[in-house]
């Protein structure tokens, strides 16, 4: 499906839209589910991402195929190999054979996981047969994505004789690591990280626990760079949000004061307000305790006619596109300057925006809304713009709310 979209009839924005819950937490909360099943959850994302973490919570054997979705393929490979009697093959879409798994593999080994690579070493897919790990005790490199070290730490309370992890080098994604761990003791499993060591204590039952996942601030991210576009006055309220957040992507709220938005909380609401505000010529910024909001930070330099220099991005190669190529071929299509390397991207000021771009998606569901706030500058042209549902299945709803124009070609 191909979307045409356009500006609504006035720049000034007023709406209140209800984000699905986060993707990150909904996933880590049903995994502790399937551990320890009298916990129940409220808020769960409807995202693609979710359903199928939940679908795959739910076999003993046979195939698990989690499509496009990251997350669950690394997290799954953690909970089936503590799961005795267990046997599957967990595989997904061919970019999800092209992204590294090695590193949580040959950790998990460590413990006594009994993985295979079914077809190239390294990727997926994977034969697993679940085990009793008793092992305790292993290492992984510290820069590596967040997602490998909380597969680990989600299983850990569930091991007989828990687990010690030590991060070898400096600590990238810290928040999502802090996320995990205060899911572990929100539920009641002692944990402590101290340095680079983290400890998790075996926990076999936990009492009764209600999870309430708070709404994704990745998704609000699209939200934040509209405002930051449009008119001075703007408000778009967005629930359901809390001051302190577990979510990394919530530095938003300090971030975006530099383009001009103010938020406000206010009972479990953030208001965005676009205020009267010089935006600097050029603004930089280290991404890497939040790379997933660095397509929607480029996009809305680049609508704004600024400059802007991130670091921290080394882990959007592995993503469901690699991210920084993309942005480059698709920003460069609107007239962008722009230059990448493996861990970095460099805009410069930009006055005009070509119209009726096609921008391409790569099967990344960031790619569609990052770039969507731009039509607020010139109407551009979404290709498959159905990726979306991977994690905010309601977005174009949600700018349909906002007046955009949003038509099917």
């Amino acid at each position: 499906m191909k979307l045409h979209l356009y500006a609504p009839p006035s720049n000034l924005l007023y709406s209140d839209i209800q984000v699905t819950g986060s993707k990150s937490e909904s996933n880590r909360s049903l995994l502790l589910q399937a551990l320890y099943p009298n916990i129940t959850i409220e808020n769960l994302s409807n995202s693609d991402d979710a359903q199928v973490m939940q679908q795959g919570l739910q076999i003993e054997e046979g195939q698990v195929d989690i499509h496009h979705a990251g997350t669950a393929m690394r997290f799954l490979t953690g909970y089936f190999a503590c799961q005795e009697g267990h046997e599957v093959t967990l595989t997904g879409s061919q970019r999800m054979t092209e992204r590294p798994i090695k590193v949580l593999v040959e950790a998990l080994r460590t413990l006594g996981a009994d993985i295979t690579h079914v077809k190239n070493e390294g990727y997926p897919p994977l034969h697993i047969k679940g085990k009793k790990l008793v092992r305790n005790k292993v290492s992984l490199p510290a820069n590596i994505s967040s997602q490998y070290i909380s597969s680990l730490l989600l299983i850990a309370p569930s091991l007989v004789n828990g687990l010690e992890l030590e991060l070898l080098g400096k600590i990238t994604s810290v928040p999502y690591i802090k996320m995990t761990l205060a899911l572990l003791s929100e539920i009641g499993v002692e944990n402590s990280f101290m340095g680079n060591t983290i400890n998790v204590s075996p926990q076999e039952k936990v009492t009764p626990r209600k999870l309430i996942v708070e709404s994704d601030w990745s998704s609000a991210s699209y939200f934040y760079s509209i405002v930051a576009l449009s008119e001075v006055g703007s408000q778009i309220a967005l629930s359901s949000y809390k001051k302190n957040s577990l979510q990394g992507d919530s530095i938003l709220a300090e971030l975006y004061a530099d383009f001009g938005v103010q938020t406000l909380f206010k009972d479990n609401q953030i208001i965005l307000k676009k205020t009267e505000h010089d935006v600097p010529t050029h603004l930089e910024y280290d991404l890497s305790n939040a790379p997933d909001i660095a397509q929607t930070v480029s996009v809305t330099c680049f609508g704004l006619g600024i400059s802007c220099h991130l670091t921290g991005l080394h882990t959007l190669k592995i993503k469901e596109t690699d991210r920084l190529e993309a942005l480059h071929t698709e920003l460069t299509k609107l007239g962008a300057h722009i230059t990448v390397t493996h861990k970095t991207l460099s805009l410069s000021p930009s006055s005009t925006q070509k119209k009726d771009v096609a921008i391409d998606t790569y099967n990344d569901h960031r790619m569609a809304m990052a770039f969507a706030p731009l039509a607020l500058k010139t109407s551009l042209i979404i290709n498959d713009a159905e990726v979306v549902s991977k994690s905010y299945p309601d977005f174009w709803k949600d700018l349909d709310k906002l007046r955009f124009g949003v038509k099917p070609i």
